[in-house]
């Protein structure tokens, strides 16, 4: 039976942490086999601090999955969807592998990351760290809520995780990430009424917004396919920021690499009357990237091959 990784369908942390790398060296043997040692540094570590509740996730990307597991290559694994619409855009910032680091503490987030930084030091290069973390109850830094829908319980395997529509990669996920910077200086200009137009909900309870309308946030985001279902994946998104910069970092976990297309084309291009998500005049994706999160026991089979 195929093992998902245990940081897809974790609950909710305090912190994160988000490494982007880029494999310089043709060793993929080697990498494989420290694939699987970074899934044991995510089980020791959540052994010896119980507490802090680490989980981890390791993927690998579109570009780099037939260099080290040619043998076979997943159905829906495909290019970020580079997608633009009048100033809106969506760019693709591929690298090689991406690896999630979630605890209540944001010492252990960081000693984890230097430890894996360290088993890839001879073969990667660091293309892109962030800290990330829980704003007040799961908000991002506008204020409202990040995810209120997300799938919940057992629900979240069905939704995030691969099942016996593509057997040889069960319990692998597909994942997108982008990181948005936020003009807060725009934002803040706004009243309340105007900014609950923008996101489609009222800020305190995340009612439904009589402001709200086809372009608002939360309605885009509630993005349908052809079938008229709801888009199914799970968001992972979590604020990050300091002084100087502040933004969200998109982290999303699907069965299916459709899932993401169909969300960022609501959000990006709009529907037939051209209703974008006017949260996008607030904020602007930066980076852009796909990836698959093999099963555990995917990653510890190779590893030995």
């Amino acid at each position: 039976m195929t093992q998902p990784q245990k940081g897809i369908c974790a609950e909710p942390n305090l912190h994160a942490q988000y490494l982007m790398l880029n494999v310089v060296d043709e060793d993929t043997h080697a990498i494989r086999a420290k694939l699987a040692r970074t899934l044991e540094l995510f089980d020791h570590y959540d052994n010896e601090h119980y507490e802090a509740m680490v989980t981890g996730v390791v993927a690998i990307g579109v570009q780099y999955w037939p260099e080290v597991y040619p043998e076979g290559y997943p159905q829906e694994l495909r290019p970020f969807p580079d997608m633009q619409s009048e100033d809106r855009c969506a760019p693709a910032t591929p690298c090689d592998l991406f690896i999630q680091i979630r605890a209540d503490r944001q010492d252990i987030c960081f000693a984890l990351g230097l430890e894996i930084m360290e088993l890839f030091r001879l073969h990667c290069e660091l293309v892109e760290h962030l800290h990330a973390f829980r704003y007040l109850d799961g908000r991002d830094l506008t204020g409202y809520l990040i995810a209120p829908n997300n799938p919940r319980g057992m629900h979240k395997q069905e939704i995030a995780v691969v099942g016996d529509q593509d057997p040889d990669f069960a319990g692998g996920s597909y994942i997108h990430i982008q990181r948005y910077r936020h003009d807060f200086r725009r934002w803040q200009m706004l009243t309340e009424r105007q900014q609950e137009q923008v996101m489609g909900v009222t800020r305190e309870h995340h009612m439904a917004s009589p402001e709200a309308n086809a372009s608002s946030h939360f309605i885009r985001m509630s993005a349908a396919d052809a079938d008229g279902n709801n888009v199914p994946l799970l968001n992972q998104s979590m604020p990050y920021g300091d002084m100087h910069e502040q933004g969200v970092f998109f982290v999303s976990y699907a069965s299916s690499s459709n899932a993401f297309k169909t969300l960022l084309h609501s959000r990006i291009v709009g529907d037939e009357n051209d209703d974008y998500d006017r949260l996008l005049d607030f904020t602007v994706a930066e980076t852009g990237a796909a990836f698959f999160a093999p099963s555990i026991t995917f990653i510890r089979t190779q590893a030995m091959l």
